[in-house]
């Protein structure tokens, strides 16, 4: 018999694709079991059985199958949807209004955070209809499944979620309005000119909005209780108005503040008396050089039967900071700490961060603790948590432990080189389970006493940093899975840092640009993915060129988040994990602590639908935190630039654009670009990596290294323009 020739291929279902499949099996038949090579066999599946693993346990995750003994799964009859959810039932073009923030992004468009939708709605910049950052508005959006992005218009602004803003004044005969650049956007607000006739034209002011007019345009916005803050490049007012209009300030509420001195520094003894002591085994913070605040600290104890203790004590900042309290609102509010270049916004008061729970070496303090005993071959045998009071013997500067672990000398260096060890077992551990080893490069700053730049630099990551960063993650993951167990089958609402696995159009486009590059990525199962992102990670470490692939990289990956709904942590590779060690800097680990002790002796159940809105409302703040201090760093970056005007320095390309080539300086990571029109040639771009002279023929490939100089540097645009040198 022969093969027909008109067959096509079967080819492997994309995981989108692939889960719908799945799941419209269990729906065909709702009280049947199966397992995965049964539904290869089934459905004819050229997936291999990894893949369908990961699908069924994710599914399970989203809590539309039940997971059951020896890897077969069965249909969740409590799931209320059904397969038609999916792209092969979708009404094409479905419109709905709903309501949702606004999440700004840089282009000045924005998506729409709603409760009422999975995925966010995409708006136009034009379709905003003078919608800022962080309103929430009425849309109503055309939804869309599978590849395709859900899109749509505002239709009424309910909620402005910002009203005082930083923007330059401009002066005229018959008016004055100040600008003010947000998020990607700008806007002009009216003001009255009595009010500022002694303010110079172009001073930096800041300013309440009294009406926002028609929500329509930008031009009818009114401003008052205009203080003026002098010149506005200047350094401190250009932080200042980065850490401002992206919704945070760096002075707290008198209320605040009042509230917050009040609280006692003496030892509570009936607080002391519920306490396990550890103040009696050897206690140590690691910090930066820097460090004003220590919000956790390890503790290590040598057992009698060969074992040995390991404690990561975090400081109780929920013991000091009340529910429903005014220090409580504010810290909520912010949600968390925002780090410039040359400063920081602190989440809490600074009595609180630096004075009453920081954990300074030789005071007593109360911590919130995780505790492990390990056995020889470095395994857990139990686990401990619980409040705490503890005294740190020793505070370290990340290049003191780092001292002792390699030079093995010092106070201490016999106990630091011993949780150096333990660390890095747990780091093969967790690389084995699927953890992706990406990191972005921390840029570092050397100011002068005015703040301005004189050097920059990538940060060194050493082994005593990477130390205490692996017991973090395993306290972070053992609290949530302690949650999870703890709940018996019957949810307890929790605070989950989640991660979603990569978007998987953008993975095969970026593959497909690594392996131009010589880099070959797998993608046919999640374990194969994390291998190539791993192996991606190691050889930029190598190679200067192909550390523009990572950034790449994670931008292919979805955004991690905080959420009530668990579907683990894939960077990870954690399916339990929250953020419990930094409560000083993060409200989130502020929530954990309260649901961790609400739950150490018996079950309690918080709402979850309102700890959800906690949830979203700290994941936006995030956002904002982060964009303000990419803003920083990008300002700080063309200050130092300006002062090495016409200097030569060698960079490599990380971009191409039909304009021209965006060229990163190594070692600084300063990007600027080199405009095709200061070339000697008419150069036209040949695909995603390549520009080639229409002339000469000269070809420039993306991760080529190159001579440039700076020409320029531009404060207010934050731009920096490049001169090619040619060889």
């Amino acid at each position: 018999m022969t093969r027909s020739r008109n067959r096509k291929p079967r080819k492997k279902l994309p995981p989108f694709e692939l889960e719908r499949k799945l799941l419209k099996q269990f729906f065909i038949n709702p009280k049947k079991r199966f397992n995965s090579k049964q539904l290869i066999k089934k459905l004819k599946l050229i997936n291999n059985k990894d893949s369908i693993d990961f699908a069924l346990n994710k599914l399970a995750k989203q809590d539309k199958l039940i997971s059951i003994s020896e890897g077969r799964y069965k249909l969740n009859k409590a799931y209320k949807g059904n397969f038609t959810d999916n792209k092969e039932h979708a009404q094409k073009g479905a419109k709905k209004i709903v309501e949702g923030k606004v999440d700004m992004t840089r282009s000045g468009a924005a998506y729409i955070i709603s409760d009422d939708l999975k995925d966010d709605v995409f708006i136009a910049a034009k379709n905003l209809r003078g919608a800022l950052d962080g309103d929430k508005v009425k849309i109503i959006a055309n939804l869309r499944n599978g590849k395709h992005k859900s899109s749509g218009k505002v239709l009424e602004i309910i909620e402005r979620g910002q009203a005082k803003f930083i923007g330059k004044l401009y002066k005229y005969p018959n008016e004055a309005f100040v600008e003010v650049n947000h998020k990607g956007t700008s806007f002009q607000v009216d003001v009255k000119l009595h009010e500022v006739e002694k303010i110079s034209q172009g001073n930096a002011v800041k300013l309440d909005i009294s009406s926002w007019g028609r929500d329509d345009t930008k031009r009818l916005y009114q401003g008052e209780n205009i203080i003026d803050l002098g010149e506005g490049t200047s350094n401190d007012v250009v932080m200042t108005e980065i850490l401002y209009n992206n919704g945070f300030a760096q002075e707290f509420p008198k209320v605040v503040e009042d509230e917050a001195k009040r609280l006692s520094m003496i030892i509570d003894e009936n607080a002391l008396a519920e306490r396990r002591d550890f103040r009696d085994t050897l206690t140590i913070t690691i910090d930066p050089e820097t460090a004003k605040d220590f919000d956790d600290a390890i503790s290590y104890k040598e057992l009698e039967n060969g074992d040995f203790e390991i404690g990561v004590h975090i400081a109780d900042v929920t013991h000091y900071m009340q529910p429903g309290t005014e220090l409580d609102k504010e810290a909520y509010e912010r949600a968390t700490s925002v780090y410039l270049v040359d400063r920081v916004a602190p989440m809490l008061p600074e009595m609180l961060s630096n004075d009453l729970c920081s954990l300074n070496p030789h005071e007593d303090k109360f911590c919130f603790s995780a505790a492990f005993i390990f056995n020889k071959q470095l395994s857990i045998k139990e686990r401990w948590f619980g409040r705490t009071i503890i005294h740190s013997d020793r505070r370290f500067t990340y290049e003191e432990a780092q001292e002792r672990i390699v030079a093995g000398e010092g106070d201490l260096f016999k106990e630091i080189q011993f949780l150096d060890k333990v660390s890095k077992s747990l780091r093969v551990k967790r690389f084995k389970s699927g953890s992706i080893a990406f990191q972005s490069e921390e840029l570092r700053f050397k100011l002068d006493e005015n703040g301005v730049p004189i050097d920059v630099y990538v940060k060194e990551s050493f082994d005593a940093h990477q130390l205490v960063e692996d017991f973090m993650l395993l306290a972070n993951k053992e609290v949530a899975l302690f949650i999870d167990k703890k709940s018996q089958g019957k949810e307890i609402p929790f605070v989950y840092r989640i991660h979603d696995e990569p978007n998987m159009e953008k993975l095969a486009d970026f593959a497909a640009f690594a392996k131009a590059m010589g880099m070959d990525m797998k993608l046919d199962t999640p374990k194969q993915i994390a291998e190539s992102f791993n192996d991606l990670a190691a050889q930029a470490a190598k190679n200067d060129p192909l550390k523009i692939l990572e950034p790449l990289a994670i931008r292919t990956m979805a955004k991690a988040e905080y959420s009530t709904n668990n579907i683990g942590h894939y960077g990870l590779g954690f399916e339990h994990y929250g953020h419990f060690t930094s409560p000083i800097r993060r409200y989130a680990d502020v929530l954990v602590h309260r649901i961790l002790a609400a739950n150490l002796d018996s079950i309690n159940r918080t709402d979850k639908a309102k700890l959800e809105a906690k949830c979203k409302h700290i994941s936006m703040q995030e956002r904002k935190a982060v964009t303000a201090e990419r803003e920083s760093i990008k300002y700080k970056q063309v200050e130092w630039a300006s002062s090495h005007l016409n200097e030569e320095f060698t960079a490599y390309i990380s971009g191409m654009i039909d304009r021209g080539l965006f060229i990163t300086l190594q070692n600084s990571l300063v990007e600027g670009m080199v405009g095709f029109d200061q070339l000697d040639d008419s150069f036209e771009l040949q695909g995603k990596l390549t520009a080639k002279g229409r002339r000469t023929g000269k070809v420039f490939k993306m991760g080529d290294v190159l001579k440039v100089k700076i020409t320029s540097a531009d404060l207010e645009k934050r731009q920096i323009e490049l001169e090619y040198i040619a060889e």
